[in-house]
């Protein structure tokens, strides 16, 4: 890609094309300069590290999280250009997530999944290995690695005094036609709390 080649739409080369404009709104650069200064920097054949530092010392002084919107930068670059599709992680690997909000504390929200769901041997004929619950300061969960399928994480955050976002992330998915099966199924689970 060079700065007099077009820019593609995000429609065409997958990019999240919600995302491009919040990038715009933060940067007060626009799309087709963002990847002029890719092409300068020769972001196509630097890896996700590089481009994101790219992404970062193209911010301005202002932005707030220049960390995290670096990273946005450089995955919607990786989508734009062909170099990882939506939902795919800077190890090649593809991840997907649902999530819930109920009417329960952090606590009683991860209980309620695993009396629920938590005996199940198999998810979607993976085997279910290693079940854990864990806590910290601000969220509860239980995890689990499923045999040849990745590793899946419930977390239950406080939303407000009476509710908990209860979200299921499952990572390591090895194609990205697997998730949008995974999200039904992890939706459906949701459903039954």
């Amino acid at each position: 890609m060079t700065a007099s080649t077009p820019a593609r739409s995000a429609a065409s080369t997958g990019t999240r094309a919600e995302s491009i404009p919040a990038i715009e709104r933060m940067s007060g650069r626009d799309w087709a300069s963002w990847l002029e200064l890719f092409a300068a920097a020769e972001a196509l054949t630097a890896g996700h590290t590089q481009i994101a530092r790219i992404a970062r010392a193209a911010l301005p002084d202002s932005v707030q999280n220049p960390d995290w919107w670096a990273q946005a930068v450089a995955i919607a670059f990786e989508q734009h250009s062909g170099l990882r599709v939506p939902g795919q992680g800077s190890d090649g690997l593809f991840r997907v997530s649902a999530s819930r909000t109920l009417p329960l504390d952090r606590d009683a929200a991860i209980a309620a999944w695993v009396a629920a769901h938590g005996a199940a041997a198999q998810q979607l004929d993976h085997a279910v290995l290693n079940p854990r619950q864990s806590r910290t300061d601000k969220r509860s969960f239980w995890r689990f690695d499923l045999e040849n399928g990745g590793r899946v994480e419930v977390s239950a955050t406080p939303k407000g005094d009476d509710k908990v976002t209860l979200a299921v992330s499952h990572d390591g998915l090895p194609t990205g036609e697997a998730i949008e099966g995974w999200r039904a199924h992890w939706k459906a689970l949701l459903a039954q709390l």
